[in-house]
């Protein structure tokens, strides 16, 4: 029923109810209402809605009068309210006022008028309250926009990712275009300057973005990300880097300062941007950088308001780009310990080729290394440390040194690891008596570990694990070679099972990937790294590259370790072996076929004459105390290698024989004319051997 039916009350005209009714409502009103008839167009307006409540816009059309954005879907909003569809109610559109600059935001609710026939019948309009909450929106974008950059920014350690983070929360919710530029040394972890800003100072291009209305971004093309630049003098830049304090730019043709930076001037006027905020990145007085936001085209200038929300998110934004900073130094610390504890060069093995790619990334705690051993034996050994920073280097550092002095007394792989995870529980106890004030003794230490050692002579590969995945093979014809090594516990564990050995027998030829357990993380990490492996033409260090390059992205940001090798054999012109008799006449038959030998491989008299002492003396020993079988065996590498086993486990010993003993001197001499020398123990006896540097690193 329409106000035109309700009876009229005594002394009250027929339709007088209505227009005093219409009356009071637009005049008292606290939003701003409108009349529009069946073809939407405007026919009432009350003064609420400004500078729409004036007559030039009696008889234009609800879209017309608002110039909304999506004038086509406000209007079909509408014409469902006509058609009996129901009410609008608090409908958010957005357009701009001939005498208003910028856009506006308005809540719009909609209600149909009936006519005489009610709502079965044609409507005679529409009443329609329109609310300008545009500072009400504003401020709830800047709110957003400002939570955005709490919830992205500081969540990473890298300084590129947090910029990039605070760039994407502030376009284009709150800046068309934003560039944000840090300090280049800043970049690299030094300490930023403390304020005012060198004006010749490089900064960085560290992050920018753009929202899809600005078509062409020339001030992000004309300085791209990771290129360098000095603030232009004279400019807003400049002066906001030397005072450190905001600024708020309207940007027009006639703005002086764009004289003195004609690219940027260029730049800018082909974007359409109209307002600048300039915010200093600064921290307790130090300067980290500068942010640049731009409004362009039609949105809405930049105001006051705007420049406090940019001010606080530039805090955000500085306060985690330091936490970042302070990371990358300790970071490029801790990577160069790492680099200069792991071995500089590949070294040198008597029949085995080796090669390694080494990561860099977060993890400063994996380590590698070949450790040449007696009888041209190769050790091959990965391990790490878990965790980041300087502490994780020092502890592989630490490991490292021990497993290279363990491996020195020729141990079973399953012994060494036994004896590291004792040094290991010693580090474990003296970090945990640590002070509790000192951030490292509530810190859990975890550490793994796989150790090898290659025989040429009998092709065998040995190994143990201790908390580490076991290494990958393949053989020469490209297919994987299984090795059932049991994984003993981490080096760090409190578990004291012991380490159990696993021997396979290899082809020359095979291929060992010994690799840090970030290289095997995925599901399909060993199928991928052994297809890679199964190309037998390829070098070592091609097939570690492409090893790499099949890698997923997150491997290669934490850092890994690999450690190839290729099996060989010792060649028989470098080896001669001979097995001898228990007998007294046995060390000078063994000095002729010393010497015989040594003048057949072209060696000097000297290193002939040291190596027949050094063989006689070592016979004697295994005549005197050792059992059958003897056997005598000559390598000739870039050093001498003399062998003799026999069948007795008791090791000797090195004495010092006094003035009036006959005896003794024996391993004294030996030691004397040998750079190195040992024993090791198998099941059928033990080995003593030395080795002898030869002139110009031996014979070719």
């Amino acid at each position: 029923m329409s106000y035109a039916d309700t009876p009229a009350g005594p002394g009250t005209p027929p339709g007088g109810l209505d227009d005093a009714l219409l009356k009071v409502l637009f005049a008292q009103s606290a939003v701003g209402l409108l009349v529009l008839d069946p073809q939407l167009r405007l026919v009432r307006a009350n003064s609420l809605v400004e500078g729409v409540g004036t007559e030039e816009y009696i008889g234009l059309r609800f879209t017309e009068a608002f110039r909304l954005d999506d004038p086509d879907g406000s209007e079909q909003l509408l014409k469902r309210v006509l058609a009996g569809e129901g009410p609008v109610r608090d409908h958010l559109v957005r357009g701009r006022l001939r005498h208003i600059p910028g856009d506006r935001i308005f809540l719009v609710s909609a209600y149909r008028l009936d006519g005489p026939d009610g709502p079965d019948g044609p409507a005679l309009g529409l009443l329609s309250a329109v609310v300008d909450v545009t500072e009400r929106e504003r401020a709830r974008d800047r709110e957003t926009a400002l939570a955005a950059v709490r919830d992205a920014v500081g969540g990473s350690l890298d300084v590129a990712a947090t910029c990039r983070a605070f760039i994407d929360a502030l376009v284009p919710g709150f800046a068309d275009l934003a560039v944000i530029e840090v300090v280049d040394e800043v970049l690299r972890g030094a300490d930023p300057p403390v304020g005012p800003l060198p004006p010749d100072t490089p900064l960085r291009r560290a992050a920018s973005g753009r929202c899809e209305a600005v078509e062409r971004d020339e001030v992000i093309r004309g300085h791209p990300v990771g290129g360098t630049r000095r603030l232009p003098p004279r400019t807003p830049y400049a002066l906001a880097a030397a005072d450190l304090r905001p600024r708020l730019v309207p940007l027009t043709a006639e703005t002086p300062w764009l004289a003195a930076d004609p690219d940027g001037s260029r730049a800018l006027a082909e974007t359409g941007a109209h307002t600048l905020i300039v915010v200093p990145l600064t921290l307790r007085g130090a300067v980290l950088g500068l942010v640049s936001l731009y409004r362009c085209g039609a949105a809405e200038p930049f105001d006051e308001e705007d420049v406090s929300l940019a001010g606080t998110a530039a805090t955000r934004a500085a306060l985690a780009i330091d936490n970042a900073r302070r990371y990358e130094r300790e970071h490029v610390i801790a990577s160069t310990v790492q680099r200069r504890l792991l071995p500089q060069t590949e070294r040198h093995q008597a029949a085995v080729e080796t090669a390694h790619v080494l990561l860099p990334g977060r993890d400063s705690g994996c380590w590698f290394d070949t450790i040449a051993l007696s009888g041209a034996r190769t050790a091959l050994v990965v391990g790490g440390v878990a965790g980041e920073g300087l502490q994780s280097a020092i502890a592989m550092g630490q490991l490292r040194t021990v497993i290279q002095a363990l491996a020195g007394l020729d141990l079973e792989p399953e012994e060494v690891l036994a004896r590291l995870k004792e040094t290991a529980d010693r580090l474990a106890h003296e970090r945990a008596a640590l002070p509790p004030s000192d951030s490292l003794q509530g810190e859990e230490l975890r550490a793994g570990c796989v150790y090898g050692v290659y025989d040429p002579f009998t092709r065998t590969l040995t190994v143990a694990r201790a908390g580490h995945p076991a290494p990958l093979i393949v053989g020469p014809d490209g297919r994987a070679v299984p090795l059932d090594a049991p994984e003993g516990p981490g080096l760090f564990d409190t578990d004291s099972a012991l380490f159990a050995p696993a021997t396979v027998t290899l082809e020359e030829g095979s291929v060992l990937a010994f690799c840090s357990a970030e290289l095997l993380a995925d599901e399909r990490a060993e199928e991928r790294i052994t297809r890679t492996l199964a190309h037998p033409g390829r070098s070592l260090q091609q097939l570690g590259d492409d090893i790499v390059y099949a890698l997923p992205d997150d491997t290669r940001s934490a850092g890994a370790a690999l450690l190839l090798a290729r099996t060989g054999t010792v060649s028989e012109h470098r080896v001669a072996t001979w097995d001898l008799a228990q007998d007294r006449t046995t060390p000078a038959t063994a000095r002729l076929l010393v010497r015989d030998r040594l003048q057949g491989w072209g060696l000097d008299e000297d290193t002939v004459d040291s190596t027949e002492l050094i063989v006689s003396e070592l016979v004697t020993n295994a005549v005197r105390y050792g059992v059958p079988p003897l056997r005598l065996r000559l390598l000739l590498d870039t050093t001498l290698t003399c062998e003799v086993h026999d069948g007795s486990t008791a090791s000797p010993h090195l004495r010092h024989a006094r003035t009036v003993d006959e005896g003794g001197r024996g391993l004294f001499i030996v030691s004397r004319l040998a750079a190195h020398w040992g024993a090791r123990h198998g099941p059928d006896g033990k080995v003593l051997w030395t080795e002898q540097d030869l002139p110009h690193g031996g014979t070719q």
